[in-house]
């Protein structure tokens, strides 16, 4: 079986605006429709349920990874329901098992799972985020981070990437 790649969509939850869930489904969708796992947060609102409605219209896998050790408030939408009664702690796991994360959205949890991926060396690409977000994690993050206005620049963004970096 060829091994799968895992994008992670990190965004808030309960703070997320209807545009963030709007390109998160939208995302979720167009990363199932290229064979590509999606991982999340698992939580049943926000980006992470959008990400993966988004999937599932797409015939795409869900992973959520949850923070709790039962899955109260999981979306129905996590194929895989990852339990790790870790909280927040569980952003690790989230960035270290995602070959990219794509963040859409930013609330403290969020802007946590970004700093551990520039920490662990992940290519992160920001959608749709104003610019103070950007020139923040620009500045620590510097050629790690990539900016992206679109789905489809998203896309092939993600693409152009795992063609050079193969990463499994």
């Amino acid at each position: 079986m060829a091994r799968k790649t895992i994008v992670g969509i990190m965004g808030p939850g309960e703070n997320a605006t209807p545009e963030d869930n709007e390109i998160a489904f939208e995302l979720g969708k167009a990363v199932a429709e290229h064979g590509w796992v999606i991982l999340t947060g698992g939580r049943s609102f926000g980006v992470m349920d959008a990400a993966m409605k988004g999937a599932h219209e797409g015939n795409g896998l869900t992973i959520g990874v949850l923070p709790n050790d039962n899955s109260v408030n999981s979306s129905d939408n996590a194929d895989i329901k990852i339990l790790t009664g870790m909280g927040s702690a569980r952003n690790m796991i989230n960035v270290l098992s995602s070959h990219v994360i794509v963040v859409i959205g930013m609330a403290a949890g969020t802007a946590s799972e970004v700093a551990l991926a520039l920490k662990s060396n992940k290519k992160v690409i920001l959608l749709n985020q104003d610019e103070i977000t950007i020139r923040f994690f620009k500045n620590i993050g510097t050629y790690k981070v990539m900016v992206s206005s679109s789905v489809s620049e998203t896309i092939a963004m993600i693409k152009d990437y795992l063609s050079v970096y193969h990463v499994y």
